[in-house]
């Protein structure tokens, strides 16, 4: 056995592979990268839809990639949907706490700064969505679509009632990623004051919608206490309960609750935990939409 040799028979004759199944093989692992940003630079592609992802510890995971907007290759990592609107930090409430409103659970679920995935990309408008991507992908900027629930995905771009994104590259200042931007402003009760302690805001550039629209779907009795177009991160209100995100706006008093999703396990007032949070004023468009993340 020793002295044997063995030869090595080959898979390619003519450029042309012996096995087709195996050609389609390693072409598919040739497409393999890191992100939508990724596979645009590298294979040019231009089509929206699913892409195979792979992690820097060689997880593989499918996602939807946006090839299109503002030049594309934006990935989606993230989707926040509202299972039960009445429901306070009930289950399904993943973005915030699925355990009650407790002061002993300050910051909740803790799913923006964990690595705990759920969901699919395609159905990222019916219940809520996190893939590996959400921490592995280093980028720059963030989009948001605001997309009506229970839309299919090949409707999502002309469904959307709102969609935006950053230009500022202000993640480069923070990690790369949410996660690490979110460790760095721990979404915890107490953790802050109102102002004085809010995390990371950049201007977005629209894509669907526009200033005003954002400001209407939100509801007029809020509409003096934030400027629009912007996204803000980790915000308290006046009880130090914090939020997570401000979709489309930069707050300005200290009722965040009321215009922003997503959150720690506790505030003073019951009503306002959830994924979110006392939308009370905003329109059923808003509230009835899935917040969609992308990261570029």
């Amino acid at each position: 056995m020793g002295d044997e040799t063995v030869t090595a028979k080959p898979i390619i004759i003519n450029g042309t592979y012996i096995n087709p199944e195996l050609g389609k093989y390693h072409a598919r692992l040739r497409t393999l990268a890191r992100s939508c940003l990724d596979i645009k630079e590298k294979n040019n592609a231009s089509q929206d839809g699913m892409y195979i992802l792979t992690t820097e510890s060689g997880t593989y995971y499918q996602a939807f990639c946006d090839m299109t907007t503002a030049g594309g290759g934006w990935t989606l990592v993230a989707s926040v949907h509202e299972n039960n609107i009445k429901g306070k930090c009930s289950l399904g409430d993943r973005w915030s706490s699925q355990q009650g409103n407790d002061q002993n659970l300050p910051e909740g679920d803790g799913t923006w700064a964990n690595t705990v995935t759920f969901g699919s990309a395609e159905g990222s408008t019916s219940d809520d969505y996190k893939n590996p991507g959400y921490y592995d992908i280093s980028a720059k900027d963030v989009s948001v679509w605001h997309v009506p629930n229970n839309e299919q995905l090949k409707s999502w771009t002309s469904s959307a009632i709102l969609r935006y994104h950053t230009e500022s590259q202000f993640l480069t200042e923070h990690g790369g990623n949410l996660y690490h931007l979110f460790k760095k402003y721990p979404v915890r009760f107490g953790a802050g004051q109102c102002k004085s302690d809010m995390g990371p805001s950049s201007p977005v550039v629209y894509d669907t919608g526009d200033k005003d629209s954002t400001a209407n779907l939100y509801g007029p009795s809020v509409g003096k206490e934030f400027e629009s177009g912007f996204i803000t991160f980790r915000v308290f209100n006046a009880d130090q309960a914090a939020v997570a995100m401000c979709s489309g706006v930069k707050p300005t008093e200290c009722n965040p609750q009321h215009y922003c999703i997503g959150g720690g396990g506790f505030f003073s007032d019951h009503q306002q935990c959830g994924d979110f949070t006392a939308l009370k004023q905003a329109s059923k468009h808003l509230t009835q939409s899935a917040v969609l993340l992308f990261y570029r």
